[in-house]
Parts: structure tokens; C-alpha cells; sequence
């Protein structure tokens, strides 16, 4: 799955100030800064904060936190077990069974604006501890 626009869904956690943008400078007032109430794209944090967006919406959705991977996500159900890799803007989905991941995908489609890069169909033959 590949995640739309993923630096915007960050939220910041500490006081960021940018200067004005060229073209969008109050001529009044031309050594103002601006206080950024959102994370933007290129802002060290950025990467950081789409992380814990996303790994608080998985936990909330049942997955939990690798020890391991600080980006790996396991479900487990009585229908098998589903795993999430997080990398920058793209989710890694597999499961170790034929379990449909489908209710999953629009589970995450539904927080976030993405789209499925295909339809792979491996399965991993995995033991989570």
C-alpha cells in the first residue's frame, strides 16, 4: 500500500517556525515567521511524526509493536497472523495464511488516503514470539 501525501498526516508535538514563503510575504510585516501547526514535507520530523500517526492508529486496530523493529506491526487472530511493515510512505502486508486482507486495507483506507500497489500473493511462513 502506498500512503498519499504521508508528511502531511503527522502532527507536531513541539513548536516549529518557519519564515514567511516567498510570494506569501506580508510586506507590513516582512520579518514575521510563521508557526507551523501541522508537519510539512522536508521538516526533519516529519518522518518521525507519520510513524507515531500511524502506529497509534495499528495499535488502536489491534496490532502490536515489534520489540524488535520499531516499524513492524503483528495482529494475531483465530483466523492467523497479519504483519505490517512500515517503510517511509509504503506499507508491507502479509500474513501466514490465505486470511483476506481485505477488510484490513479498507480499515487503513479509511484513516488515511492510499492505494494498493498490487496483489502479491506470498505467504510467509513466520513465528511471532
Amino acid at each position: 500500500m502506498d500512503v498519499k501525501n504521508v508528511f502531511l498526516h503527522g502532527d507536531l508535538h513541539e513548536e516549529v517556525y518557519m519564515e514567511q514563503p516567498l510570494g506569501y510575504v506580508k510586506q507590513t510585516h516582512p520579518n514575521l515567521v510563521c508557526r507551523l501547526k501541522k508537519v510539512l514535507y522536508g521538516l526533519k520530523q516529519a518522518p518521525r511524526a507519520w510513524l507515531d500517526k500511524i502506529g497509534q492508529y495499528l495499535v488502536t486496530s489491534g496490532f502490536q509493536t515489534s520489540n524488535a523493529d520499531f516499524s513492524l506491526y503483528v495482529k494475531k487472530t483465530n483466523r492467523g497472523t497479519i504483519v505490517i511493515v512500515i517503510y517511509v510512505d509504503d506499507l508491507i502486508i502479509t500474513r501466514d495464511s490465505d486470511v483476506n486482507i481485505s477488510d484490513l486495507k479498507k480499515l487503513l483506507k479509511q484513516k488515511f488516503e492510499m492505494r494498493d500497489l498490487g496483489k502479491l500473493h506470498y505467504f510467509l511462513s513466520i513465528e511471532v514470539i
